[in-house]
């Protein structure tokens, strides 16, 4: 009946090279640092006016938005840090899932127009040659 695809064989031919996990890491750091601004130090005006925002008033209404946006970035970060703690395919996957997930953003990111162009490549780079050099290594 041919193999069958089980967990402890899918992802047995995944293999992120230790070059890849740590731009991976790199990219879960940089990711836990937005969470920590949007989420976490949101309301002072050195952070917010980094993202663009020109008053207080408009700080304070972005401030939900802002606050869910930490969290993604937060998981995302997390996704990596998980996968690269189980190791293995399994962990591998996630880190690549993680990875993609934040490359996938900051492409969206990048749609928003040229004044967003320098931060959706700070935030893709890193994930991107760990993606690359996973599919090259």
């Amino acid at each position: 009946m041919g193999d069958r695809c089980t967990s402890s064989n899918v992802w047995q031919h995944l293999r992120v090279p230790v070059i890849a996990q740590i731009f991976a890491a790199v990219a879960a750091a940089l990711h836990v640092v937005i969470f920590v601004m949007e989420s976490v130090v949101w309301s002072k005006p050195a952070v917010w006016q980094r993202f663009g925002v020109a008053s207080q008033s408009d700080a304070d209404v972005v401030k939900p938005m802002a606050f869910n946006q930490g969290f993604y970035n937060l998981f995302l970060a997390v996704g990596i840090v998980v996968g690269l703690i189980i190791g293995g395919g399994e962990g591998e996957a996630i880190v690549v899932f993680a990875c993609l997930s934040i490359v996938g953003a900051a492409i969206v990111l990048a749609t928003g127009g040229r004044k967003y162009f320098r931060a959706a490549f700070t935030q893709g780079i890193t994930p991107l040659i760990a993606l690359v050099l996973t599919a090259v290594l």
